[in-house]
């Protein structure tokens, strides 16, 4: 399953040296600056809803939320990755100007399937809230429907923008103004006490995001046209790049086009079953008090995760174009510096509050500290993780979104497996090492199954300079300040602050062996 890979020798103007590091560094850097204020929005949004409602009420919207974001995924019909896939190939080989028709090729059927999917949650919402519990579950998951089509439309549009190179509309629109929107709307509702219009608050800002996301795409569509010359198919071809030339047509067969995103939409909806799967799980087995605890540990990683789309949001198209021109050499640059910077940008943040857990659940309000065991596990997985990379992303770049399916299903299998064994007797510490180990199954398979096509491994001069430097500043440093110190919220401000100075005072030292260079 999956498309064949399109592949044509690149532009001289094309080729670098560096497999396009300093673009995807300079697009990861608009996004991270999102990612940080779009983190810091939606902890706050966590925090204000676990301290201002009861536990009940926040598993309730956490899980009802999950519903949304699962079913989200399924209507979407893996339209953001196959549009990312094509349009990235369609502007290296000149082809621009069949956009506008693969995007009428992508939306039709994911808005039509988005509207079915949300017409069946609105009528079956009483079953699924018999199996939630609650009676309101009812009205939250029929308020959450009638804003299911503008997700999806949102996500699709906003993968369009970044498959142009254009990281802003995302920032500005995904990790910005939606969720300030939410926390402004769910304060407004703590003030009037109701709690029934918490889901309202959370997803009606899906509404403008969508429209504001595909003014912009509209905009650079326009802009950017039809290219004015076909790709140069006698200039030189990248270092390790293959001399074959195939011209790409101009316009997208859907068939073509659902033989990759397909695949990947059933790997998307496995990929977010294991991400949301264990809140709906530890509400089905271990009841809501459980599901609220495990979402707000789990919100750690999730801001962490924003630090990790904003690396993956930039490289993706950028790996779509190396692959396409098979540049290998250039794909293992990116992977490599790529790994680097994820382990600089996520372990300060999961050091710090694997040292610190009990302080950090504090955050969320009396009655969660016993999600401290989960938060240590939890982190231990991410710093894993992270180590291992954008594999699964490299997998989907070259086509064989069949092998990303299957990984997956594999990893929502293992989820699943290993909640039914240790949910019932442990709660949600059994769901965090379901779900570290889901996560770790799904970094190491796609590693194994590119050995043949193009030779991937972490382990880098990059990646070292990057993993000792945060064990010194992060690691090392926080738990010797604990040891003097001793435990609490003076001394955890003081680590993180003396380990952010160190930290990037280490960064800008070892620049030249991060590939941390925005200009050439």
């Amino acid at each position: 399953m999956g498309a064949n890979p399109l592949v044509v020798p690149v532009r001289t103007s094309e080729r670098r040296s560096d497999g396009g590091l300093r673009s995807v560094l300079r697009g990861g850097v608009v996004n991270m600056v999102g990612a940080v204020v779009g983190a810091a929005l939606n902890l706050a949004l966590i925090v204000a809803i676990t301290r201002a409602f009861s536990q009940e009420t926040a598993g309730l919207l956490f899980s009802a939320t999950s519903v949304f974001l699962i079913m989200a995924a399924v209507a979407g019909l893996g339209a953001p990755d196959g549009l990312v896939y094509f349009i990235a190939r369609m502007r290296l080989f000149g082809r621009a100007g069949g956009v506008p028709a693969l995007l009428r090729t992508a939306m039709g059927p994911a808005v039509v399937l988005s509207l079915v999917v949300a017409l069946l949650l609105f009528v079956f919402a009483r079953p699924l809230a018999e199996v939630l519990g609650p009676e309101e579950a009812a009205a939250y998951l029929r308020l959450l429907a009638v804003f299911l089509p503008f997700a999806v439309l949102t996500d699709s549009a906003l993968a369009a923008t970044r498959a142009h190179h254009d990281m802003v509309t995302t920032a500005l629109v995904d990790k910005v103004g939606r969720p300030c929107a939410q926390l402004a709307l769910v304060g407004s509702i703590v003030l009037s006490g109701s709690a029934g219009l918490l889901a309202l608050a959370w997803a009606g800002p899906y509404l403008p995001a969508a429209v504001l996301a595909w003014f912009w795409l509209g905009r650079i569509v326009r802009r950017v046209g039809p290219e004015q010359s076909p790709p140069d198919r006698t200039a030189p071809v990248p270092d390790g790049a293959s001399d074959r030339a195939e011209t790409p047509p101009e316009r997208i067969a859907p068939v073509t086009f659902w033989s990759f995103a397909l695949p990947r939409a059933l790997g998307g909806v496995a990929q977010m079953g294991v991400q949301r799967g264990g809140v709906v799980m530890v509400a089905l087995l271990s009841g809501l008090t459980g599901a609220a605890v495990f979402t707000a540990a789990t919100r750690i990683m999730v801001v962490g995760q924003f630090g990790t789309q904003a690396v993956l949001n930039a490289a993706q198209p950028r790996f779509a174009e190396l692959l396409a021109s098979r540049d290998h050499t250039g794909v293992r640059s990116l992977y490599q510096a790529g790994t680097a910077w994820l382990v600089c940008l996520n372990w300060p943040l999961y050091l710090s509050v694997l040292v610190f857990a009990p302080e950090v659940m504090r955050l969320f309000g009396a009655g969660y500290g016993t999600g401290a065991t989960v938060l240590v596990i939890v982190c231990a997985g991410q710093l894993a993780a992270s180590v291992l990379g954008m594999g699964d992303l490299v997998l989907t770049m070259t086509g064989r979104t069949g092998l990303n399916l299957l990984n997956n299903l594999l990893s929502l299998l293992a989820n699943v497996g290993v909640c039914v064994l240790l949910v019932p007797s442990h709660g949600a510490p059994g769901a965090a090492v379901a779900l570290v180990s889901a996560v770790l199954l799904r970094k190491v398979l796609p590693l194994w199954q590119l050995r043949t096509t193009v030779a991937l491994h972490p382990v880098s001069r990059p990646v070292s300079v990057a993993v000792g430097a945060t064990l010194v500043w992060f690691g090392a440093l926080p738990v010797l300040a604990e040891a003097v110190l001793g435990g609490g919220l003076p001394t955890l401000t003081l680590a993180v602050g003396v380990g952010a100075l160190g930290h990037l005072a280490s960064l800008w030292w070892a620049r030249d062996h991060l590939e941390l260079h925005l200009r050439k």
